[in-house]
């Protein structure tokens, strides 16, 4: 287990160039197996989930060719489906939540699937029932056989589009069966989808192939199935958790830090939240610039009341960065309720920020009160251990913030998720260790 040693206090200063979309490109990686053509993908992220999933899709015996620092070629003609039954599989898999996408892929090329139950960040329960829900609707047979080692065994030798209507707007069940209906004999309706700009690229890529997809950034999918796709070249969005994160560190370490190349209309409504903490965000071209800050105070809504950041689906403020928001909410001047309703584990983190001097009441699992300190008590450095990919980031901003010296262990939950961000935070003034 590997482990952060970071000196806080630090003013960090210069510029930042955020990763490929980790969400994003679980997705993207995954539809590479609907074409035996060559896809290009390109900003794809360095980052442990997304070369696992690229050292599983080797195994299944695509070709992978490596074209740029951040450039792959895929080649699916000659997928090995004996693979699925193997130990290395079965391992592989399980340790990695975003392999549940090569289901669709592979029912709607290959007509049947099989994979075991996924891991990820322990954050709460991950129901799957969206995606085999969907496949069902497409006439998809499956089985849960806890006897043969916890696997998901699907049949789908008749994929026929229909009307369904999600039963919630899972990113990764839309995207899961969006891609099996691809190419189903038909055309289907998904209603309730979820819209995310990860399932906007997704789209885009799957029509560039050959799909025929419309609606696409709305919450109602239409498909037409085709009989095959081909080929195709793919450029992903910058990691827009990635951006929300570096808004926060500048903010809690009074740095000054450019964020470049954002695409900042895919953002949404993500730096408006920052700027309702009393962040001052300055958009230069599609660069984010934001300036050294000695204090920063939360908005109150116009009627007095509280401020609160809820998480919802898009195009409401996404969960990936509630951690974010509630630990640079820690030296802000104000009150700010956090209510985390997707995962009822994800905000038990904050015992660690509390360990460091925050003031913090935690209502209950999904709900947390943060009374800013206004910098007049500095946080103070402890050893922890990180939880998940972005209660392990908060982490770190609280560490980069805090007087003395912090260790993170378990950090390879937050390798998970950020690219060598220790190497690129240290290139701008940070002091952080790996040790």
């Amino acid at each position: 287990m590997a482990s952060f040693q970071i000196t806080g206090g630090r003013k960090l200063k210069g510029e930042l160039i955020p990763q490929g979309a980790k969400n994003e490109a679980l997705q993207i990686l995954c539809a590479v197996l609907l074409t035996k053509e060559p896809v290009t993908i390109h900003n794809i992220p360095t980052i442990r989930d997304v070369n696992q999933l690229i050292d599983l899709l080797g195994d299944l015996g695509v070709w992978v060719t490596k074209i740029g620092e951040n450039s792959y070629r895929f080649v699916a003609s000659d997928v090995n489906l004996d693979y699925l039954e193997s130990d290395t599989y079965k391992r592989k898999a399980a340790a990695l939540r975003g392999s549940v996408m090569l289901l669709g892929p592979m029912l709607a090329r290959f007509k049947k699937g099989r994979i075991p139950r996924p891991g990820g960040d322990k954050i709460g329960r991950r129901r799957l029932d969206t995606h085999f829900l969907g496949f069902e609707k497409l006439g998809a047979q499956f089985n849960y056989d806890a006897n043969d080692g916890g696997y998901y065994q699907v049949d789908a030798s008749n994929l026929r589009g229909t009307y369904m209507l999600l039963d919630e707007a899972s990113v990764t069940g839309t995207a899961n069966v969006l891609m099996a209906a691809v190419m189903a004999e038909g055309t289907t309706t998904i209603y309730n989808a979820a819209c995310e700009p990860y399932l906007q690229q997704l789209s885009k890529m799957l029509n560039s192939m050959g799909a025929k997809i419309s609606g696409v950034g709305s919450n109602l999918l239409t498909i037409e199935g085709v009989s095959e796709l081909h080929g195709t070249e793919h450029t992903m969005l910058p990691d827009m958790i990635e951006i929300g994160s570096f808004i926060g560190l500048a903010a809690m370490t009074q740095s000054e830090i450019t964020i470049k190349n954002c695409r900042i209309p895919e953002l949404g409504i993500i730096p408006d939240q920052f700027r309702r903490l009393g962040i001052q965000i300055e958009y230069r071209g599609d660069d984010i610039f934001i300036p050294a800050q000695d204090r920063y105070q939360i908005e109150s809504f116009l009627d007095g009341g509280m401020m609160t950041v809820a998480d919802s689906p898009w195009p409401g403020f996404t969960p990936d960065l509630l951690s974010i928001v509630l630990v640079t909410a820690v030296q802000a001047q104000g009150t700010l309720l956090i209510h985390q309703k997707m995962f009822e584990s994800r905000l038990f983190f904050v015992d660690k920020l509390i360990d460091m001097g925050a003031q913090i009441i935690l209502c209950d699992p999904h709900r947390a009160t943060v009374v800013g300190l206004n910098r007049q008590i500095p946080l103070k450095g402890i050893r922890m251990s990180s939880p998940d990919i972005r209660a392990g980031v908060a982490l770190l901003i609280a560490a980069l913030s805090a007087q003395g010296t912090s260790i993170i262990d378990n950090i390879e939950q937050i390798d998970r998720g950020y690219q060598h961000i220790d190497t690129r935070l240290n290139a701008i003034g940070a002091e952080i260790i790996r040790l």
